[in-house]
């Protein structure tokens, strides 16, 4: 990804006549899609665009397979974002209570009983604008030793420059999350204490820093089809595409200027995810909050339009999330299964790097509650 081709998404792409069935091109893998393309594929009658959707999931993935994230929140609340979906935010009083970055031995721990209860990626997320040396120095301790459990790992921290995202890489991290949120023309209206061009510009220094990317947006926030069809051609138009795409239903929190906001048809999202799919045919589409409200119809319909990605456990940061018993069920009856990651280290070296984890714990100090 480079900042030429950066700027040239940050605004909405000139619309270009569509075919009825846009062509995907170089394998099924194109980053030159219009807003009219992807309007057209929305617009599909239902069943063509699911049939289309998992021709595409089926050309890349076990269908079956469901990739299983945990995550943690590892410090909450009083950020100075206005985002007006987000309960953590300082500006709106959602009840939600301030607290300090978690101790990295109760994260491990926490890391721990994910991995063994069958996730294979930890993501941790803390309520920053964007992290402080002496908090990332902590954080990069929890990398490493999460990362010594087998387990992959990922942040999101808020904006990162180059320097900040080089630190984070050396530490092994694997993905770093930063959502683009909504269309570039609906944004203002949901954030304004941060610019599109910020979110466009952290993607970048991650992707300099050879880490992946996962990034995806909110839907039901009051925008039109059109917002989602931007918002789409913002992430599938990324040069490589994010390796993961997260598409969270809003869920509405007491408190928030958004409290109010009208339900989005579930099947409204359902297209968001299939049109995903078919533009980013080699991502992870991940089903990602707002499942604790949809029914296991709806998200039987999400897995059959090709989401093959979850998060796993009973809070999603600061709001709920299905638990696993009723997670394990769903599963059992749709017939999926937890997708497998390959694991380059073998036993023996990952108890290595453990053990040095340990003794630079030991040596560093590095087991303090950070303020906020």
């Amino acid at each position: 990804m480079t900042s030429t081709s950066l700027s040239a998404i940050s605004s909405p792409a000139t619309s270009s006549s569509a075919s009825p069935h846009p062509a995907p091109a170089n394998g099924g893998v194109r980053y030159d899609w219009s807003l009219d393309d992807i309007e057209t594929l929305l617009a599909l009658p239902f069943n063509d665009l699911l049939f289309r959707a998992q021709q595409v999931h089926r050309e890349h993935f076990d269908p079956n397979a469901v990739q299983i994230s945990t995550l943690l929140s590892i410090k909450t609340g009083a950020c100075p974002e206005d985002c007006k979906y987000c309960p953590q935010s300082g500006h709106y009083n959602t009840g939600l209570g301030k607290e300090k970055l978690l101790e990295i031995e109760k994260v491990v721990n926490q890391a721990r009983a994910a991995r063994d209860a069958g996730a294979s990626r930890f993501c941790m997320g803390a309520a920053w604008r964007s992290p402080r040396q002496k908090d990332l120095d902590v954080v990069l301790e929890m990398v490493r030793q999460v990362k010594a459990l087998g387990l992959e790992t990922c942040m999101t921290l808020g904006m990162l420059d180059g320097d900040q995202a080089t630190q984070l890489a050396d530490a092994g991290l694997d993905y770093y999350n930063h959502n683009l949120d909504t269309s570039p023309e609906y944004y203002g209206e949901i954030i304004t204490t941060r610019t599109y061009g910020e979110r466009l510009e952290t993607l970048d220094n991650v992707r300099q820093a050879g880490m992946s990317i996962c990034s995806g947006g909110i839907v039901g926030m009051g925008e039109s089809s059109r917002d989602r069809a931007s918002l789409l051609q913002q992430l599938a138009n990324l040069d490589p595409h994010p390796e993961s795409v997260p598409i969270n239903m809003l869920v509405k929190v007491a408190g928030t200027p958004l409290e109010d906001v009208d339900d989005l048809d579930p099947l409204d999202f359902i297209r968001t995810i299939a049109v995903a799919r078919i533009l980013m045919p080699k991502s992870h589409v991940r089903l990602s909050a707002g499942r604790e409200q949809m029914s296991e119809s709806t998200q039987a319909l999400a897995f059959l339009a090709g989401a093959n990605s979850i998060f796993h456990g009973e809070t999603l940061l600061t709001t709920a999330n299905p638990q696993l018993e009723r997670d394990r069920a769903l599963f059992d009856k749709l017939g999926l299964h937890p997708e497998q990651r390959e694991v380059c280290h073998s036993d023996s070296e990952q108890q290595q790097h453990l053990e040095a984890a340990i003794q630079r714990q030991a040596t560093e100090s590095l087991y303090y509650d950070a303020s906020a």
